[in-house]
């Protein structure tokens, strides 16, 4: 896939034709997969010019990388969602200016979204992460941890649990990628199945995401495929 800073709409229709693609043969509308573009690292006018090819959504990782972007582009009513792992000391900006965030996997963080998640705005909608393999270098709640957090999260007022996410171990084999992603989908079923109303699984990446779709993916963040490789790295 030809990636480059004078190839953004060509590199947005390349990446909207293999989700279709990815859709269309697992049977499901490509309609209910979201594309999030990861933008961490890239400048607001990388952002910008792929919004012009009509992404909507857009994924940070770091807080303070993040805001003078978000500043940037506040007159584009773009949907901003963290996606990084969140700590204490960031809960405040994170409820405050995202829309989404996708990496709670304590309690004590999603107690303090919902503190610090303005009355008059809408509800901060949320996802777990979920630490599939239990790998000891990746954040995120356990499978075993996952039935007690959940129902305890969507209870907190001012916040939306919508669904899982998952940064599962890295496989070539789109088998074993699927694999993985299953065991996401099957964890949201039996929540669902609690009664909990889930409608989202955030999975999926640059390397694995038509085995995600296969899986039921409803959102897949994709950063390399639109932007290419990260410009620099975050302080």
């Amino acid at each position: 896939m030809l990636i480059g800073p004078q190839n953004w709409a060509d590199n947005v229709a390349k990446v909207r034709a293999a989700i279709a693609a990815a859709a269309a043969q697992c049977g499901r509308s490509v309609d209910s997969v979201t594309l999030l573009a990861v933008s961490k690292t890239h400048p607001p006018e990388a952002i910008a010019a792929v919004a012009d090819s009509g992404v909507r959504d857009f994924g940070e990782n770091f807080v303070q990388d993040a805001l003078p972007k978000l500043d940037a582009l506040a007159a584009r009513s773009l949907t901003w969602h963290f996606i990084g792992h969140v700590q204490a000391n960031k809960t405040r900006a994170i409820a405050t200016r995202f829309d989404w965030v996708h990496g709670v996997d304590r309690l004590k963080i999603a107690e303090r979204l919902a503190d610090q998640r303005p009355f008059h705005g809408p509800p901060l909608n949320v996802c777990l992460e979920v630490n599939l393999a239990g790998e000891a270098g990746k954040t995120g709640v356990s499978l075993a941890e996952l039935p007690a957090l959940a129902p305890a999260v969507a209870r907190l007022p001012r916040l939306a649990l919508r669904g899982l996410m998952c940064v599962p171990p890295e496989e070539a084999n789109p088998t074993r990628q699927r694999a993985w992603f299953r065991v996401l989908r099957e964890a949201c079923e039996g929540l669902r199945a609690r009664g909990l109303a889930l409608d989202t699984l955030s999975m999926g990446m640059s390397g694995d995401f038509a085995a995600a779709i296969a899986e039921g993916a409803t959102i897949v963040r994709l950063g390399t495929a639109l932007f290419g490789p990260r410009l620099r790295a975050p302080e």
